[in-house]
């Protein structure tokens, strides 16, 4: 059975039941008793080993929608899927063989689907005992199908694996077959925070390649995409307070992204189970902020970049402007209000800030630590009593926290990169914690420089072979065996959330976009759904049947495996 990711609990027989277009879909809201309840889920997880509930956020704020509109949403989109994409298994058996079971002999099918969203009786919240993720399915032999669940999200997740079980068959259209019934299942994720950090500022990425790519991660079971959403090349966000910041800021007015763009792709997601929250990156990363407002800036574009930033163009918001504060007021009180409907998070940055810039702030002019340190605090105060005024959670890199020590509110999420070691210092700090380290999770490293070599500089470090910074690249064996909790006491683990794989945008474009996500973005999310994974060819043979599931819903992933190695498991093992 190749589900993807892999259920944490599953038992599967070996007969046969089919899958009309006519099937009916049932859904049903249960109120329990306690006993009753705990009775049903007795042997459901959580929320893993680091399930905690004060931990757990309270209902997203993704829209008005009811559960019930948003999984009939579900249920119509996954009949769309079932019965278009015709994936016939063919890659997976060797050739020249019978695999298929018979199209004329006498068929049973599938005739219900029932959907049962079970609520506590009384005042109790049955998200505080299982994980809003949480569901279970059973298709019995007799043709019916129970999905139970707690949330919505559990039945997005429900469904996406429903939509896994089924195949074409290569002679008989339009229906479909499963042939491990009974099926029994019962699912839950490891870590809540499950997501993808994409770069949209240093490329254009369309919105219409952002949906495509929310589609790809709710069936992967992602639930947050990390949009990195403006840097120090362009700013692509329409601020309408601030008009000249896209205007000007944006490399060509074709490329900004408006204020109905994010509205529609933060909606989107949210009726797919995938919170969209934005980064504005700040203090450091800002130069595009100079085009719109030079005085704001220290240090734009010098000519010895490298002194005064990690790549061009330098600048930063200067940190003694009496200009800056009213500015990011006047920017946090348009853009806050609108995404707040549909994220509970805002994530401001902190990453890689540059001393030396602030030589060149004249009220500043010192590049110490101690004489940055207490502006920086300032600067963070500022923002985070905007972004809390406004009920979302921080979230900042973890340089602010490791580097900077500056005072973080509590509810502040500290994502770590740098290496395993800086989660194991966030969370023995006690705060809470995403992971994405860049030797496994950094999917844009390892593709060689962007950067030409300086031709009058005989020192220059861009000489062959010409690697990146952080080398090689990473496949999706690399991310598979990512173990973030590797050195986390288990005293600590419940403060690790989740994590983010992230890509970077200096080298991809919405032409190449599907094929640097998929299929590692895959790879990613079965870590972050059951914890620590093995690379085998078990997971090979999952991960390349998703990859085909992802190529048949317009996605145009890499690949996993030689399809010679498919057809002939256990010949390519070495």
């Amino acid at each position: 059975m190749a589900l993807w990711p892999q259920p944490r609990l599953y038992e599967a027989g070996s007969s046969t039941l089919w899958l009309s277009p006519h099937v009916k879909y049932a859904f049903e809201t249960i109120s329990t008793p306690k006993d009753v309840f705990d009775e049903i889920w007795s042997e459901q997880q959580v929320l893993g080993r680091n399930f905690n509930s004060d931990l757990v956020d309270e209902t997203p704020k993704v829209h008005t929608a009811s559960s019930k509109e948003i999984l009939q949403a579900a249920v119509n989109r996954t009949k769309l899927a079932l019965f278009s994409d015709r994936f016939v298994p063919y890659k997976f058996h060797p050739r020249n063989t019978g695999f298929e079971p018979s199209a004329t002999s006498e068929r049973k099918y599938i005739h219900q689907i029932n959907i049962e969203e079970h609520q506590l009786d009384g005042s109790h919240d049955a998200r505080k005992y299982i994980s809003r993720d949480a569901y279970s399915m059973h298709i019995a032999n007799e043709g019916v199908t129970t999905i139970k669940i707690v949330s919505f999200e559990g039945g997005l997740y429900a469904l996406s694996t429903f939509s896994q079980l089924f195949y074409a068959h290569s002679g008989s259209e339009p229906d479909l077959y499963i042939t491990c019934v009974p099926l029994t299942i019962e699912d839950s994720p490891v870590f809540k925070h499950r997501g993808l950090n994409l770069d949209i500022a240093r490329n254009r990425i369309a919105p219409k390649d952002v949906r495509r790519t929310l589609d790809a991660m709710s069936f992967n079971k992602l639930n947050r995409l990390h949009l990195h959403a403006t840097d120090s090349q362009s700013w692509p966000l329409e601020i309408p307070e601030l008009p000249e910041l896209a205007l000007k800021g944006a490399y060509h007015k074709s490329e900004v992204w408006t204020v109905d763009d994010l509205k529609d792709v933060q909606e989107y997601g949210s009726y797919r189970g995938v919170e969209v929250y934005v980064e504005l990156d700040m203090p450091g990363h800002t130069a595009s902020i100079h085009h719109a407002y030079p005085n704001l800036i220290t240090a734009f574009n010098q000519q010895a970049w490298e002194i005064y930033a990690l790549e061009p163009p330098s600048g930063q918001l200067k940190l003694k402007s009496p200009e800056v504060p009213p500015f990011l007021t006047t920017l946090f009180n348009d853009l806050l209000p609108r995404i707040s409907p549909y994220s509970s998070h805002f994530h401001v940055g902190g990453d890689e800030l540059n001393t030396e810039a602030y030589t060149l702030e004249p009220a500043v002019n010192s590049s110490s630590k101690d004489v940055l340190r207490p502006l920086l605090q300032s600067f963070y105060d500022h923002v985070f009593s905007h972004i809390t005024a406004h009920s979302l959670t921080p979230v900042v890199w973890e340089e602010i926290l490791l580097d900077w020590d500056i005072d973080l509110p509590p509810s502040t999420i500290i994502q770590t990169w740098r290496k395993p070691a800086s989660l194991a210092s966030v969370v023995a700090r006690g705060h809470k914690a995403i992971f994405g380290n860049a030797s496994h999770w950094y999917l844009d490293c390892g593709l060689g420089t962007w950067l030409d070599p300086n031709l009058s500089n005989p020192d220059t470090s861009v000489k062959p072979p010409y690697h990146d910074w952080n080398p090689p690249y990473k496949n999706w064996r690399q991310v598979l065996s990512y173990n973030p909790l590797e050195g986390i006491p288990d005293d600590d683990a419940h403060l690790v959330l989740g994590g983010e794989v992230h890509l970077w945008g200096e080298m991809t474009d919405s032409v190449n976009l599907d094929g640097m996500l998929w299929p590692r973005v895959a790879a990613a999310a079965e870590v972050l759904w059951k914890g620590k994974s093995e690379v085998n060819e078990d997971a090979t043979r999952r991960l390349a049947e998703m990859r085909e599931r992802l190529v048949g819903r317009g996605i145009a992933a890499g690949m996993v495996q030689m399809e010679w190695c498919l057809e002939n498991a256990g010949g390519c093992l070495y």
